[in-house]
């Protein structure tokens, strides 16, 4: 019974919500909320990532500039412009969706190294363009986002709010903010999961002859949920550059990319909760190891490896694994 419960998809949705609840007991300051903040927001994309990698088998190596595209619209159309936050973040995400369906339709009919060849050059594409266009994205130097605004009320990390009587910081309001869209990307990743559309996605990565054998429409699926992904990120990029309120090309880049992929790996591949795990290594590792100065990166990049070797499927699904291997000698130990 126990281990059932440990794999349902709700009882891993609660220990995240939970969890989100109880962190702020432990955060002291604001370094610490500016830290849970960016995971929240990352992990949310690379939720979206996941689906299309962990699920779909589809490799994209240049998934980091649909998460600047968006963050790019956002400041553009906002700080230049004036729009309004919320229907800039729906405009650009509805954008980002069309040009992942333009792209992902012909070059998701590429496999192995070719599919990551041709993901790799849209990445770099898109990078390119935002890095050159210095009159309209302020080039290498980024550009200034204006403060989110919800419902007239600007969202602002400087300022304290009056709500219900208690005195709440713009921090705070960040963190809870960033941890309901984490929340909702997870239960919609799961609800796609669980659907029609979840088990052609896994067939595909299984075999795509075999899917198609049984009538499944491969190359639908498959753009389906590129442009899903990619949706995932657009709308956390524009939530990011609000939230960061300084934009640069490098949240577009190649070495995003790799991060964002490294983290569905670390995590799990086809583990929502698992990636979220993968965000939150990556992203503490750098603080934990920062007192080692120069032996920062290569302790950093042992300890991947090190992981990926004895963890290959995972760090997630390995704990896991290790868990219902107790759950299932502890009784045996008893008789």
């Amino acid at each position: 019974m126990l281990n059932s419960l440990f794999q349902s998809r709700q009882f891993g949705l609660l220990v995240l919500a939970l969890i989100i609840i109880v962190l702020p007991f432990g955060l002291q300051n604001d370094f610490h909320y500016d830290i849970a903040i960016q995971m929240g927001l990352i992990a949310a994309t690379v939720v979206g990532l996941n689906l299309l990698v962990g699920f779909a088998g589809q490799i994209s190596l240049g998934h980091a500039a649909f998460f600047g595209v968006g963050a790019y619209m956002s400041a553009i159309l906002t700080g230049t412009y004036g729009w309004s936050p919320i229907p800039v973040l729906l405009f650009a995400a509805v954008v980002v969706g069309i040009i992942a369906f333009v792209v992902g339709r012909p070059i998701l009919r590429l496999k192995g190294h070719y599919l990551s060849m041709a993901t790799l050059a849209v990445g770099f594409i898109i990078y390119i363009i935002i890095n050159n266009e210095r009159r309209i994205t302020g080039g290498p130097d980024g550009i200034s986002v204006p403060s989110l605004s919800i419902f007239g009320a600007e969202l602002n990390v400087f300022n304290d709010y009056q709500i219900l009587g208690m005195t709440l910081s713009g921090t705070f309001l960040w963190y809870v903010l960033a941890g309901v869209l984490l929340l909702l990307a997870v239960w919609i990743a799961q609800n796609i999961i669980d659907s029609p559309i979840g088990r052609a996605l896994r067939s595909v990565h299984g075999s795509e002859v075999a899917a198609r054998v049984v009538g499944v429409d491969t190359a639908r699926f498959k753009s389906l949920v590129f442009v899903i992904s990619a949706v995932y990120a657009s709308i956390m990029g524009s939530f990011y550059a609000h939230y960061t309120g300084f934009i640069t090309p490098q949240i577009a880049s190649f070495e995003h990319s790799i991060v964002l992929i490294t983290m569905v790996v670390l995590g799990g591949m086809a583990s929502t909760l698992g990636v979220i795990l993968g965000v939150v290594v990556l992203k503490l590792l750098p603080q934990v190891l920062a007192d080692f100065q120069e032996l920062e990166m290569m302790m950093f990049g042992l300890i991947l490896m090190l992981t990926m070797i004895f963890m290959p499927k995972g760090l997630l699904p390995t704990l896991q694994g290790l868990a219902r291997k107790y759950l299932r000698k502890k009784p045996e130990e008893g008789v």
